[in-house]
């Protein structure tokens, strides 16, 4: 016999014992007992009230807590639910930050079809007040080595200084160990351009020379001297001239094609076809 139905039946036993008690004292003469049946009344009413109130809430208890259980197992059972969706969802994001990857690379080698190239994206940037270098995710088994200059979809990026089997560093041309010569699109003058501390997208020109006649808003390429980087190739536009008093103090401020800070995806040029 389970709780509810012992609950069930001592209600029933007590409930039928008060019932003769008060069957026995009303056929009794009333004058006799009056004062003892009115004092039985007041504690058997109250008491039979309560067990009644008392096998109501056993009823209602024991529904209210099978409705607990049932709660219980709808909630576990939306939490493996949302806990799939999470992963399907973190799945999804992969796979969509993987077909960008291979959007941009595509991109990119439609742009340079003049170079043989190998896309690469960068996993990590060493940012510091003297210099900042980055790495990228291929290296000597991808054809890979140091002295290659590495692009991007808006211009020149930098170029590789070391690289092992799997990795390269890449010394991009805002560090302010970094020097690269330039031409200016429109009066054709050769500058020099250096990384400036603590900016992320600007380079100073430098060693202007007296009959140059810069220009603003003017774009500056590579000149391709030196031999590390090839013609052509965007370096960024010019924003600031700044004279000064002895012409080879003079310089210009130039703001990089690159942006730097969203930088991602790369080319590393591994040769011109």
């Amino acid at each position: 016999m389970n709780k509810t139905k012992k609950s069930k039946f001592i209600v029933s036993i007590v409930t039928i014992i008060l019932l003769t008690i008060l069957v026995i004292l009303t056929n009794t003469d009333t004058n006799k007992f009056s004062y003892i049946e009115g004092t039985v009344n007041k504690l058997v009413v109250p008491i039979q009230n309560g067990l009644i109130h008392l096998k109501n809430r056993i009823n209602k208890n024991t529904s209210f807590f099978e409705n607990i259980d049932n709660l219980k197992a709808e909630n576990e059972a939306l939490k493996n639910e949302n806990e799939d969706l999470k992963k399907r969802l973190s799945e999804l994001e992969i796979i969509k930050a993987e077909n960008e990857t291979l959007r941009a690379y595509a991109d990119l080698t439609d742009k340079y079809t003049e170079y043989k190239t190998v896309p690469a994206y960068i996993i990590s940037k060493d940012l510091s007040n003297l210099s900042e270098t980055m790495v990228i995710n291929v290296g000597t088994d991808d054809g890979v080595y140091a002295n290659m200059a590495v692009i991007s979809a808006d211009g020149i990026v930098g170029h590789t200084i070391s690289a092992t089997k799997n990795t390269a560093k890449v010394q991009p041309i805002i560090d302010t160990a970094s020097s690269i010569s330039g031409t200016m699109s429109i009066s054709r003058d050769n500058v020099m351009l250096k990384g400036i501390l603590n900016e992320t997208n600007k380079l100073k020109a430098v060693y202007i020379g007296a009959e140059a006649d810069l220009v603003l808003n003017d774009t500056v390429e590579t000149s391709g001297l030196g031999g590390m980087y090839p013609k052509g190739l965007k370096i960024g536009t010019l924003t600031e001239i700044i004279e000064a008093e002895n012409i080879t103090e003079k310089y210009a401020i130039i703001e990089t094609s690159v942006d730097f800070s969203k930088l991602e995806t790369v080319l590393v040029i591994v040769s011109e076809i």
